[in-house]
């Protein structure tokens, strides 16, 4: 039974996790003491629950005290809450202490209780005053209880609401010793009053706050549209710079990279195809040769080596010009090959930042790191080039 319950317990935490990384994200602060101990904390949604079945260890098989008359009143609510949510179902109208005395043995053999002593969903943001069951189990069964502060929950899924992109915040505090429902009330109140600080870097916040401007936009756009030209260096590097720091812009960011390449890409076949040279630095005679090879065996399809070739895509738009290829067949696979570099680049970034938010002090760092890998690739790609 209790490796059944571990085991449920962990696909609850694998399933919630995932669930609340894809609406904003997650963050926890804190941990449990070892052994059993009952957790109360404050209740204002019905995320309240995943964002703690998401947090809480699944090797304390955390069992949640769900009001009865709510999660029981139909099979389908009774299964959610036993299936999806780990909840123990409990009266709020009278016999409530009886459905609680079966946890007892449960606690002293090292579970977690997980208790809303509030009895309800706070429905305008102040919190209620906290009933005593929690509190008389702990007692009863000699454990500590541990005050929990959660953010952001009521934003992600209001009452009667519909779910919005909102960061969660669990904050755990410090286990208490035979607390009065007054003093575990206040105890929570606090962890969830206080925002959650982690070391920062400035750097990262003025690039994060550079990233919401317009003035960011058109950089990325002037950059994306003059590497399809002239400009040397990528506009991948740029876009991972600014998604590293802020990964809820990276839509925006590579949606106007690719129009500022597409863009560039059809003028630099304009002025190919009119016989115009424009400064190409770090392409080498094989960079052309090739391109011009791919374009004559496959047309705009050639294009689609680009993005593995190492060859700069304002290479391939000058061969296309060159060889009187088709404007609108070369814009629709350009958008495609170009898309699909950036998008995979840009994910990959936002993952790390996504993973790295508890070290975001590191971003200076990191960016080195990555204009450093970015120019080691550059010269390698041109040496190898030059070699061919």
């Amino acid at each position: 039974m209790t490796r059944r319950r571990v085991l449920g317990a962990m696909a609850r935490r694998l399933m919630w996790r995932g669930v609340l990384t894809s609406t904003g994200g997650i963050s926890v602060e804190g941990e449990l003491p070892a052994g059993g101990c009952v957790v109360v904390a404050n209740h204002s949604s019905h995320a309240d629950t995943a964002a703690l079945l998401a947090t809480l260890p699944a090797d304390t098989r955390p069992a949640f005290v769900a009001a009865a008359d709510y999660w029981g009143s139909s099979r389908s609510r009774k299964w959610a809450c036993r299936a999806l949510g780990g909840g123990y179902e409990v009266r709020r109208g009278g016999g409530g202490s009886a459905d609680l005395a079966p946890l007892v043995d449960e606690l002293r053999n090292g579970r977690t209780v997980v208790v809303f002593p509030e009895g309800t969903r706070s429905r305008d943001g102040s919190m209620q005053r906290f009933h005593s069951g929690a509190f008389r189990l702990a007692a009863e069964a000699g454990v500590p209880v541990v005050p929990v502060g959660l953010r952001g929950t009521s934003e992600l899924l209001p009452v009667h609401g519909d779910v919005h992109r909102a960061r969660v915040q669990v904050r755990i505090g410090v286990p208490m010793a035979s607390p009065t429902p007054s003093e575990g009330q206040l105890a929570v109140a606090t962890l969830a009053a206080s925002p959650v600080q982690r070391p920062d870097s400035s750097l990262r916040l003025r690039v994060a706050e550079f990233t919401k401007t317009r003035v960011c936009l058109a950089l990325v756009l002037a950059w994306a549209f003059l590497e399809a030209i002239v400009w040397p260096v990528v506009p991948e590097l740029l876009l991972v710079v600014l998604v590293l720091a802020a990964p809820s812009s990276w839509r925006r960011l590579t949606a106007t990279a690719l129009g500022g390449a597409v863009i560039g890409g059809v003028v630099m076949l304009g002025l190919a195809g009119a016989g115009i040279e424009t400064p190409q630095p770090l392409v080498t005679d094989s960079m052309r040769a090739e391109a011009t090879s791919d374009v004559a065996g496959h047309g705009a399809y050639a294009v689609y080596q680009q993005p593995v070739s190492g060859i700069p895509f304002k290479v391939y738009a000058a061969a296309a010009g060159d060889a009187g290829v088709d404007p609108v067949a070369f814009v629709a696979h350009s958008a495609v090959a170009r898309g699909g570099r950036f998008v995979l680049v840009v994910a990959v970034a936002a993952a790390v930042a996504m993973a790295m938010q508890k070290w975001r002090r590191f971003y200076p760092l990191l960016v080195a790191a990555v204009v450093g890998g970015f120019a080691l690739g550059l010269v390698r790609v041109v040496t190898a080039w030059n070699q061919a």
